[in-house]
């Protein structure tokens, strides 16, 4: 890996996590843990820790924790369970060095720190990014008529969005129907119809008009719109999870809202070609990071900056549950960021001050920008 004075800078900035969500405020059991370091589960003899990331928690946040690289998985967690949720949470979010961050508040099964608890445990700045999905299935559990749907989730999304300190909205549509859907903006009749079929049978929201509808009424709201894409738990359909689906939708939305591609993986070509082709389009590769761990951060960011234009790339840690995401989500952005720009300043093929900047604008400035976070200029 390539360090130098890139990797000095990168680990010197504060850093802005465009999309991650809550900790856990619990001490958790092993079984807990393990299931919230996997997106497919723990199973019957086998354990999460047997995987990169499992080795990465291992080498890189038990020091964090006063143990030695490597320690076993037995001992991490009875010193995790020794200090406490608190303070592994203050230590790991610490040593994360994230400035800002901005937290999907719309998926929480667990009990989670809020966008406040998890600021003030980083000592940072957290702000609010709402899932729609969440909003329209909280206007179907209250009661609506079908022709009414529409009206109630407008009305619902646009409550909801003028909450204090919320900067974006998402959409989970890669995981309820995939992206290979009509583009065009469905008709009041259409939308009315497909609310009949769904409030009469319950459920969450995956009818693909309305997720349509979705989509569209996030256009209206004129909020940057995060949706992910590709790597996900076994609910999702990955190659309907392909963001290159998204081109005619792209095509009749542009110059509306800015798109937010998130994690990417194993699409990150696709959507680095989105972001080069189309102006509102912006990427990360979040998620992925801390699954690869350090040692494979470098080999994604690499695909993802093949084309990408430098203004369009941003940082998220996508982390959820565990602090330790938000620490190696962090560590391995700037681990493989530093050495892919410092390996082309050695080779006199990008000279350092661009390298700088590049690194600062992926790292904190882009997203400052498009979210216009305070402070920005």
């Amino acid at each position: 890996m390539g360090g130098g004075p890139v990797l000095r800078a990168l680990d010197a900035l504060p850093l802005v996590d465009h999309h991650c969500h809550g900790v856990v405020t619990a001490d958790l059991s092993r079984e807990e843990f393990e299931d919230l370091i996997t997106e497919g589960g723990s199973w019957p003899g086998s354990s999460s820790f047997d995987s990169p990331v499992g080795v990465a928690v291992r080498r890189h946040c038990a020091p964090l924790l006063d143990l030695p690289r490597h320690a076993s998985a037995d001992d991490y967690l009875a010193r995790r369970a020794g200090l406490g949720w608190g303070e592994v949470h203050r230590r790991l979010l610490a040593a994360a060095g994230t400035d800002v961050f901005c937290v999907d508040t719309g998926y929480a099964p667990e009990r989670l720190s809020t966008p406040a608890e998890l600021a003030v445990a980083a000592g940072g700045t957290a702000f609010e990014v709402v899932r729609l999905e969440s909003v329209a299935e909280s206007v179907a559990a209250r009661g609506v008529e079908p022709g009414e749907y529409a009206d109630g989730f407008r009305v619902a999304a646009l409550e909801a969005v003028r909450r204090p300190g919320v900067v974006a909205v998402k959409s989970v549509a890669a995981y309820r129907t995939g992206f290979d859907l009509d583009p065009a903006r469905p008709s009041d009749a259409q939308v009315a119809e497909a609310a009949r079929h769904w409030l009469a049978g319950g459920g969450r929201l995956a009818d693909p008009v309305l997720v349509r509808h979705l989509l569209w009424t996030a256009v209206d709201l004129g909020l940057p719109l995060q949706l992910h894409v590709g790597l996900g738990d076994n609910d999702i359909r990955l190659h309907r999870s392909d963001p290159a689906h998204l081109t005619d939708w792209l095509h009749l939305t542009a110059g509306t809202i800015p798109v937010l591609l998130l994690h990417c993986w194993p699409y990150q070509r696709q959507a680095a070609y989105l972001a080069t082709v189309f102006e509102q389009v912006y990427l990360d590769v979040g998620l992925a990071l801390h699954f690869v761990g350090p040692a494979r951060s470098r080999a994604v960011l690499e695909e993802a900056l093949e084309i990408t234009p430098f203004r369009k790339l941003l940082y998220s840690s996508d982390a959820y549950g565990v602090a330790e995401f938000h620490f190696l989500g962090a560590l391995a952005f700037r681990r493989g960021l530093a050495g892919l720009l410092q390996d082309r300043v050695d080779a006199d093929e990008l000279d350092l001050p661009d390298a700088l900047r590049v690194a600062e604008w992926a790292g904190a400035h882009n997203a400052r920008q498009v979210y216009r976070l305070p402070g920005t200029s």
